[in-house]
């Protein structure tokens, strides 16, 4: 594949080098903010060699799957001149002309807003995955050996890699949502460090034996009681009073006072009211999904996996992200046992099912070619290429596929299936689930892939759309 010749293509259907404005890239899709969406050729996008589809949101998301992207990106920025992740130089005058046109197309302010906490926690992924990875199989080798590499040095060195990411996520979530609302990183970054507790933060500070205590609540400060959420939140206020001072500073302090006046106020702000709010919406996270997966039992099971696939097609999967995390903290209610994601990750096995059914049945060379190829990948949990280039387009299938994976959501449920840790799923699902309880995760991936198939052999095969996409 001819990386650098698909780049080009990609950089005259976007509308030239002029009309980018970021590109950054997570584990299956390339995405690029644009000036003007009226230069972009959405069908020459979808013509290029390797791309599987296209999901049009407050950036444009290309879809080629999981290493491909990677390769992609290194070549489009090479041609951009942009870094990954990174933006252009006139981002403000960008927002500004697009504000209109995105509120109008980009749904509800709901919906806006998880596209941002989407935005917020994509460039994190990496991390997040490696380091998810590294604190599950370090948890699988504890309980293998008995915990025999305690206190081996370079066993020791490798788990610190995943204790840092999520002991200082607080401050990667902060800088990362003042760049999003259009303020400087680094002030987003400081109010992050606030959420994180250290024993040397003045406002932990003694003063004999007694602790500094609140007005509100004279009580001492708790940095983590309000975690990921209050991060957020303190970044979106940071941005918000940045934007608002450098507007009626005068130019001669503004370089110095705007960020001082921003870290005095937005301090206060954070420690007495989005600590608090964070810590509320915090818990009411964990009541709701207390709620959808005690209390509703296999019917929440079968709702929350039948609906996730949706939630992918539109780009929204990353929002839960932050939810993810504080379900895998282990001083969180769950103990770092995340119940949510093995219940979710069964959507994978109704996508495969249905694209096997698919495969069996129609005669198009072509669309078993895109699934001969899809389903690999899909197998291993990058459901992506099989969503975009088979089920999605068709429609049937990927109904079919939802209602499939509602059934592994239950199993999952009735086996109480719970994750130590995020990154992976499909097959590779077994690393980060519970040990002991792998056997008990396939035979869910299994029903969930079973009843996909099943679902699509009857009701998903519609030979005319198939002829009509694929052709015979």
């Amino acid at each position: 594949m001819d990386f650098e010749a698909i780049s080009n293509k990609l950089l005259e259907a976007l509308g030239g080098v002029d009309n980018i404005v970021t590109n950054e890239a997570c584990m299956t899709r390339l995405r690029v903010g644009v000036r003007d969406m009226s230069l972009v050729n959405m069908e020459a996008i979808k013509s290029v060699d390797g791309v599987m589809g296209v999901v049009q949101s407050d950036t444009l998301q290309i879809v080629f799957g999981p290493g491909t992207v990677n390769k992609v990106l290194d070549a489009f920025t090479s041609l951009t001149g942009i870094p990954k992740g990174g933006s252009g130089s006139d981002v403000a005058a960008v927002a500004k002309h697009n504000k209109a046109d995105q509120s109008e197309r980009y749904g509800n302010p709901l919906q806006r807003f998880l596209k941002r906490v989407a935005n917020i926690f994509v460039p994190l992924l990496p991390g997040i995955i490696a380091a998810g990875l590294i604190n599950g199989i370090a948890n699988v080798v504890n309980v293998a050996t008995g915990g025999a590499l305690g206190g081996t040095w370079w066993y020791e060195t490798i788990r610190t890699m995943g204790w840092a990411l999520f002991a200082y996520l607080p401050i990667f979530v902060g800088y990362n949502a003042v760049r999003e609302y259009g303020g400087s990183p680094i002030l987003g970054g400081i109010a992050g460090a606030a959420c994180v507790a250290h024993a040397s933060m003045p406002l932990l500070a003694t003063n004999g034996d007694a602790q500094v205590l609140l007005p509100l609540t004279h009580a001492p400060y708790n940095p983590g009681s309000g975690g990921l959420v209050a991060a957020l939140l303190a970044g979106a206020l940071f941005a918000w009073l940045e934007r608002r001072l450098h507007a009626v500073m005068p130019s001669l302090i503004d370089t110095f006072v705007t960020p001082l006046s921003v870290l005095a106020l937005g301090s206060l702000a954070l420690v007495l009211v989005l600590q608090p709010v964070g810590a509320v919406l915090t818990k009411g996270i964990y009541v709701v999904m207390e709620f959808v997966y005690e209390r509703m039992g296999v019917i929440g099971g079968y709702v929350l996996a039948a609906g996730f696939l949706p939630l992918v097609s539109v780009g929204l999967h990353q929002a839960l992200t932050p939810i993810h995390v504080m379900l895998n903290d282990p001083a969180g209610p769950t103990m770092g046992v995340n119940y949510l994601l093995p219940v979710l990750m069964m959507s994978g096995g109704g996508q495969v099912g249905a694209g096997l059914a698919l495969f069996l049945r129609t005669k198009s060379k072509k669309l078993k070619g895109y699934i001969r190829d899809s389903i690999p990948v899909g197998i291993l949990g990058v459901g992506e290429p099989l969503m975009y280039a088979v089920t999605l387009p068709l429609g049937r299938p990927f109904v079919t596929a939802c209602l499939g994976a509602g059934v592994g959501g239950m199993l999952a449920t009735l086996f109480h299936l719970g994750a130590i840790s995020q990154g992976v799923s499909g097959l590779f699902g077994v690393l980060i689930v519970q040990p002991g309880q792998q056997a008990a995760y396939v035979v869910s991936l299994l029903g969930a892939c079973a009843c996909g198939f099943v679902l699509t052999w009857l009701f998903g095969i519609d030979d005319e759309r198939i002829e009509e996409l694929y052709g015979a």
